[in-house]
């Protein structure tokens, strides 16, 4: 009997995969497609996967659930070594990075919590305070989506400054309306 490289007997099948992950083997697929894994393909061209595949896979959830993009999940597993588990240190170099990311979410998240019972989706976020706060919808200036949530506040959208006009004449004072004809 042919003895089996230590490597080979290692693989995962993509179904294998896709029991100890949880996800799909048409998500695994997606993923390989994007670059997130790397198949390794045998004799017959079936895929295999390293044991190491788990962990990026789970990886992509966990970032998928805090908010991050795909993008960013692509570019965070580009820097972890292929061909081997990552490293407590690799692990903590993309903590590093993409924890800033992370912060900015919780501040969002903190001020959607303190505003939510007023919020209705519009650029002031307050159901009885729109027309003192965003009266002709000010905040759009500011972009798309809710403003004051992002950051932004009343006074960021202030009038410019409008010159006065002189006062309207009395009623007795203005001229008498007359019909127009031959229209």
């Amino acid at each position: 009997m042919p003895k089996i490289s230590a490597l080979a007997a290692s693989l995962l099948t993509i179904g294998q995969l896709a029991r100890r992950t949880g996800l799909s083997v048409s998500a695994i697929r997606f993923y390989e497609a994007r670059g997130l894994v790397t198949a390794i393909r045998t004799g017959g061209n079936q895929r295999r996967f390293l044991r190491a595949d788990i962990r990026r896979l789970s990886f992509a959830l966990i970032a998928q659930q805090l908010g991050l993009t795909l993008s960013d999940i692509e570019r965070e597993l580009a820097t972890l070594p292929q061909g081997r588990a990552p490293t407590r240190s690799d692990w903590q170099a993309i903590s590093t990075r993409i924890r800033g990311a992370l912060e900015a979410r919780l501040r969002m998240l903190e001020r959607t919590r303190e505003l939510l019972d007023g919020c209705i989706g519009c650029g002031c976020l307050s159901l009885d305070r729109c027309v003192l706060y965003n009266r002709g919808d000010k905040a759009a200036r500011g972009g798309a989506g809710p403003r004051y949530l992002l950051g932004d506040r009343a006074q960021d959208f202030a009038d410019p400054a409008v010159p006065k006009r002189a006062p309207r004449p009395a009623r007795s004072e203005q001229r008498p309306l007359t019909p127009r004809r031959g229209r």
